[in-house]
This record gives structure tokens, C-alpha cells and sequence, in this order.
């Protein structure tokens, strides 16, 4: 059992939670994740580690309210207990010194995207991190990420906070410039990296993504989370989940990504239908 010791809305319909995981949080590195479940017959589901904290022997986690076992672990408050945590897994991140770096985060892919940006940092790289969001409202982060970046950028889809743009914009505009940009990472909904990627191919700078694919047991057994990279197949789980995003197919990916698409909706529907009833126990 897996002790959730604290809980925030960080927007809403993101929730985090800091939870007890010692044996995680003493392993963890950046860009690794976790496969969770809230209860002995609850659905697993991969969530990449926003945070961890050796001495405390915690790891925190941010999800979207955006199907039955999310909409779950949403209505879950501290001191409850997930059922299974396990983790790290996937390989890290690369980090190293590099030079300049660009580290993107697009929506709740901001909270994966900081302990990269954070371990960079350390590493001695110059740091310029892009994070936006469709609107204000769905944007945390922003003091957090501006602690581990030399430069930050802040984009909204609709100017009602701080530069309208898609973090494509200044993307293009940095690797335009006469700054020498030597490394990229873009973390965010799967639409929004492959045009990250689109963006970055002409200047040649090596860019990676954080795949999310559609994942079941989270070690390489079940394939279902494979994707195609540089014309050969790969499983998120256990060659990534951080790939060369130049060499990854993207229509494949968003095409399997909708693969189970009327089967998530029933399964949201009946749970929403169970709770409003009061058929259900929340």
C-alpha cells in the first residue's frame, strides 16, 4: 500500500499527489515513470515522475481527470492509499552537459518535464525552458520551472496569460536566432511534440519526446505500448518512454493512441452514471 501524503489541484482537472515510496524515490531518475493502480481491481496506468525526494522517500505524480481510473484516483485524498506503485521504469534521461539546452512543456507535460530541466541544470547546461498551456487556468509550475531554468518562456493558446502562442513560436524563433540551441526536450500531448519535432528538423538539433502510448503491464511483455522509430519497433516501457522525436512515426502513434477510444468513453460514462446514482462507493 502506497500512502498519498498530500494532495493539490494544481488545475482543474489536474490533481497531485506526493506519495510514500521509498524504494521509488531512493531509484528515480529524471524521464522515468511509474504504473499505477488504486485499488486490487483497478486498471494500470503509467505516469511519468514529476518529482522525488530520496531523504523524504516520496515521488510525486500529476494527472489529468480524463478517464474512469483518473476520475478515480481525483476523488482520492491524503492519507488514502493507492494499491500499487511500481516503478522507476523505462530508461532515464540522458543527462550530460550539452551546452544550451530547450526544454518545452506543453500542459501537464510541464510536471515531467521539470526534474529534466532540473538535472540539466545541475549537469552545468544553460537552460531555456518554454512552458504553455490552452489557457491560464490549466498553467502551473510556472515558479518551479523558473527555478531551474536560466531563461523561461510562458505561453498561452489564448493570450489570457502572460504570450499568446503555441510553444512553437518561440521555439522557432530561439532556433532561429544567432543562439546556438544544442538539445532539445519536448514533453506534452503527442500533437504537440510531433510539432515540436516538425519544428526543430530544419536547424538539425537533436529533439526528445517522452512517448505515451497506450500501456498495459509497463515491461515489455504485453507489446501493446509499441511505436515505430526510425522504421523499426520499439515498447515505450522498456526502450523509452524518451526517443529520438526526428525519427519517430507520429501518425501511427496518435492512430493507435484512438485505438480504444468508445471503450474509454463507456467506461467513463458508467462510472460518472455509478456516482451520480450513488451506486457506487467514492
Amino acid at each position: 500500500m502506497y500512502e498519498i501524503l498530500s494532495k493539490q489541484d494544481v488545475a482543474p482537472v489536474s490533481k497531485l499527489f506526493v506519495v510514500s515510496a521509498p524504494e521509488i524515490a531512493r531509484k528515480a531518475k529524471p524521464g522515468q515513470f511509474l504504473i499505477v493502480r488504486t485499488d486490487a481491481e483497478g486498471e494500470r496506468i503509467p505516469l511519468t515522475i514529476a518529482d522525488f525526494d530520496r531523504e523524504a522517500g516520496t515521488v510525486t505524480m500529476v494527472f489529468q481527470e480524463v478517464g474512469k481510473t483518473t476520475k478515480q484516483m481525483g476523488k482520492m485524498e491524503a492519507g488514502d492509499v493507492l494499491s500499487d506503485v511500481v516503478g522507476p521504469l523505462g530508461l532515464p534521461s540522458e543527462i550530460e552537459y550539452y551546452g544550451t539546452v530547450l526544454c518545452v512543456g506543453g500542459g501537464v507535460g510541464i510536471a515531467p518535464v521539470y526534474p529534466i530541466a532540473r538535472a540539466l541544470k545541475a549537469a552545468g547546461n544553460y537552460v531555456i525552458s518554454i512552458i504553455g498551456a490552452r489557457n491560464v487556468n490549466l498553467l502551473f509550475w510556472e515558479d518551479k520551472m523558473r527555478s531551474v531554468s536560466d531563461e523561461l518562456i510562458v505561453c498561452t493558446d489564448d493570450g489570457s496569460y502572460a504570450r499568446k502562442a503555441l510553444v512553437t513560436e518561440p521555439m522557432k524563433e530561439l532556433l532561429g536566432s544567432v543562439r546556438r540551441i544544442d538539445r532539445i526536450w519536448a514533453i506534452g500531448p503527442a500533437i504537440m511534440m510531433k510539432f515540436c519535432t516538425l519544428t526543430s528538423k530544419p536547424f538539425n538539433v537533436p529533439t526528445i519526446v517522452s512517448l505515451n502510448s497506450v500501456m498495459v503491464d509497463g515491461t515489455g511483455m504485453c507489446g501493446a505500448c509499441r511505436v515505430e522509430v526510425g522504421g523499426q519497433t520499439r515498447f515505450v516501457c522498456v526502450h523509452g518512454p524518451e526517443f529520438d522525436g526526428h525519427q519517430v512515426n507520429w501518425d501511427l502513434l496518435l492512430s493507435r493512441q484512438r485505438m480504444y477510444l468508445t471503450e474509454e468513453k463507456r467506461a467513463t460514462e458508467e462510472y460518472d452514471h455509478e456516482c451520480t446514482c450513488g451506486t457506487r462507493a467514492v
